[in-house]
């Protein structure tokens, strides 16, 4: 057993010769889904949530960029992953620091005292319940939701990203741009078609930042040089990273396509957008 302090503990270095490539082996006859922990946030308690997350992960990104926008950076604690993994999944080491909630070298580690024999998908955006010692969800598009909605009793959001009138509007581009962006469909058309809306508004809903935004911003900014081709829907990107919820969780060099835009150019929207 390790002598290193709980908190001090990290895991070796990637070796796919070892451990192999990491894959998740699904029997087809199992119902469960890919991302097996779905619980809700009932409880709005400051500090008993943590949120594992990984940079390079535009999923745990939604969820960091949520946060911030919910004035929740003192309420939910954030920690990141190392961004490479071998057939042990996401671990800990010393780039961005152990686990400092239980000591876990290994974020599978979180899932195996959740479910003990896991054998499923361990993934970045994963929430930690102090109080019961277990991973409450894996399922980003819920959490993202209860992060944005349910500690308005103790935090004061910096942007409501899922106000109610709006919450039909939100899900209904959710069905259009999960599959078509955000999971790379018709990404031209899907392009195309957001250029023309941002033509005549500053965000996907009007003149403030959702969810929809949210969800949509972090696949933008892993697109690469193509983006540069619709104007509107570019000069957009750009003005949501001059946010500091955006930009601060933000680091181009974790992604996989290599950043070849200026990000800091200035953001004018075209004339004629609503404020």
């Amino acid at each position: 057993m390790s002598r290193l302090p709980r908190s001090s503990r990290l895991a070796s270095p990637v070796d796919t010769t070892t451990h192999g490539e990491y894959r998740v082996v699904r029997d087809p006859g199992d119902p469960r889904p890919l991302y097996r922990f779905a619980g809700r946030i009932t409880e709005a308690e400051a500090g008993r949530y943590h949120v594992y997350a990984g940079w390079f992960c535009p999923w745990a990104q939604r969820i960091t960029i949520t946060i911030e926008l919910a004035g929740l950076r003192d309420v939910v604690g954030v920690s990141y992953v190392d961004n490479a993994r071998d057939g042990r999944g996401w671990a800990f080491r010393e780039r961005y620091g152990p686990d400092p909630v239980n000591g876990f070298t290994l974020l599978r580690q979180a899932y195996e005292a959740t479910e003990p024999g896991f054998d499923g998908h361990v993934s970045v955006p994963t929430l930690w319940d102090r109080a019961t010692g277990r991973v409450l969800s894996n399922e980003y598009k819920t959490l993202g939701i209860d992060l944005a909605t349910r500690f308005r009793s103790i935090a004061e959001p910096v942007i409501d990203t899922y106000p109610e009138a709006l919450r039909e509007e939100i899900e209904a581009l959710d069905e259009w741009l999960g599959p078509a962006v955000n999971r790379g469909g018709d990404v031209d058309a899907a392009f195309a078609a957001l250029d023309e809306r941002l033509s005549t508004r500053r965000y996907l809903t009007g003149p403030s930042i959702t969810q929809a935004d949210v969800r949509l911003w972090v696949t933008l900014a892993r697109y690469g040089a193509g983006l540069a081709d619709h104007p509107h829907l570019w000069a957009y990107a750009r003005d949501l990273y001059t946010v500091p919820a955006f930009r601060d969780t933000t680091d181009f060099s974790t992604f996989q396509t290599p950043n070849v835009l200026d990000w800091t150019a200035p953001a004018e929207r075209p004339e004629g957008v609503t404020a």
